[in-house]
């Protein structure tokens, strides 16, 4: 197994979203590689836990990574939530930049959950993707 990639694949999901207009056009430049601490915006995104996996064969070490990306609102209702959670997946459904170790082998979906936290005051989705990635 290799967990060489991990940096990268994280900078390279980063720079994606980033790039995004739809999803900036709901979420500004609030996109964290770690909650915010201060001030909090009213709605962001932030990248969140990753497990990686051992994915190596003959050909070389390789790794499956399931990371999180989190929305956060305070928005009344899913909806805006859900808007934000669509944009990301269809930003990460977009041709990635290259990485700076390794090479992205695929990323899909794999889950969401959407629930209330903090007293019912804010609404939170969790959106779970799987990376492919072997290190060169």
């Amino acid at each position: 197994m290799s967990y060489g990639v991990s940096s990268a694949l994280q900078k390279a999901v980063y720079q994606r979203l980033t790039a995004d207009a739809a999803l900036a056009a709901l979420v500004g430049t609030d996109i964290f590689d770690a909650p915010p601490s201060g001030t909090v915006p009213a709605t962001y995104v932030s990248l969140g836990p990753e497990v990686a996996r051992d994915a190596s064969d003959q050909t070389g070490a390789g790794a499956l990574h399931d990371f999180t990306v989190t929305v956060i609102t305070d928005a009344a209702g899913f909806q805006l939530a859900k808007d934000v959670a669509a944009a990301v997946g269809d930003a990460l459904h977009q041709p990635m930049p290259a990485l700076e170790r390794g090479t992205l082998i695929w990323l899909g979906f794999r889950r969401a959950k959407a629930q209330r936290e903090g007293a019912e005051q804010l609404r939170r989705i969790d959106l779970t993707f799987r990376a492919r990635v072997e290190d060169a």
